[in-house]
């Protein structure tokens, strides 16, 4: 049996050369479209309901090309679980077919996540997030970390790591990139930024690029780290004895050289006269 993880190419390799490599024992016929169930460990939530339109259109013309690959359910008696090829079958059942072609698997669970995840990675059918979720999957439940997942999908270890890390955003920030709205290189800059949420919005409504996303947010880490110099004591003590005198807020803006800005903070008409008059009754 050859390993699948000797070959850093797996994801090249083609799903029928992952089927076979493995040594798995499989058939080919035809089953019933109701003896289906889908795959509990389907990595991919979202079907584009225009897009299975398109495609029982298809497969009423043509027929099913390539077939289903499904193993026998472990929960439920005389069913097959899918395990690749789940928008063939959604497909299949609107255009009313009774049966499709597929090929029957002998597989644990493992084994179907993995034929799982390569066909739709293959095929590019998964959204970032839907991605993010089978990598977690493999590394929570089946034993695996990152350079084994790198090892077996044919992706570097970096892009592996910086897919899991999207899980980490905000939820709704992770719905909109589920559904397309921010593409996965702003969602990337967007990551351990506390207002990421609110830069996604912007980002949208700006329709900002990746590079024009990566100075916004450069501009506002760098904002955050200015140093802001401290008030000395004896200003504000000034500060705070006029303001008590003329019960307005007063605030004293003093420079190197003494000069600066003296400004007073007043709160209606009255307040205003009353300043005025004093300035021009005195000076």
């Amino acid at each position: 049996m050859i390993n699948p993880f000797k070959n850093k190419k797996g994801l090249g390799r083609g799903l029928s050369s992952l089927i076979g490599d493995s040594g798995l024992k499989n058939s080919n016929e035809k089953i019933l479209i109701g003896s289906i169930v889908p795959n509990k460990n389907q990595p991919r939530k979202f079907f584009d309901k225009n897009a299975l339109a398109e495609l029982a259109s298809s497969i009423n013309e043509r027929g099913i090309i390539q077939p289903l690959i499904v193993r026998k359910s472990e929960d439920q008696k005389d069913k097959f679980e899918l395990i690749a090829g789940e928008r063939r079958w959604q497909a299949a059942q609107i255009a009313g077919l009774h049966e499709v072609p597929v090929v029957i698997l002998e597989a644990d669970n493992l084994k179907s996540l993995e034929l799982a995840i390569i066909e739709n990675v293959q095929r590019s059918d998964l959204n970032p997030i839907e991605e993010a979720e089978s990598y977690k999957n493999l590394i929570d439940n089946f034993g695996y970390d990152h350079e084994k997942v790198s090892q077996f999908i044919g992706k570097s270890r970096s892009h592996i790591s910086n897919s899991i890390r999207l899980l980490t955003l905000p939820e709704k920030l992770i719905e909109m990139i589920r559904l397309g709205k921010i593409s996965q290189g702003h969602a990337k800059i967007l990551i351990g930024l506390e207002n990421s949420l609110l830069l996604a919005e912007k980002i949208i409504k700006k329709r900002l690029s990746v590079r024009q996303a990566e100075s916004l947010v450069r501009l506002i880490k760098n904002g955050s780290k200015k140093v802001y110099k401290v008030k000395d004591s004896n200003i504000i003590a000034t500060e705070n004895e006029l303001t008590n005198k003329i019960g307005m807020r007063v605030i004293l803006n003093n420079k190197k050289d003494n000069s600066g800005i003296l400004s007073f903070e007043y709160k209606g008409i009255d307040q205003l006269d009353r300043l005025i008059n004093v300035v021009k009754d005195n000076y």
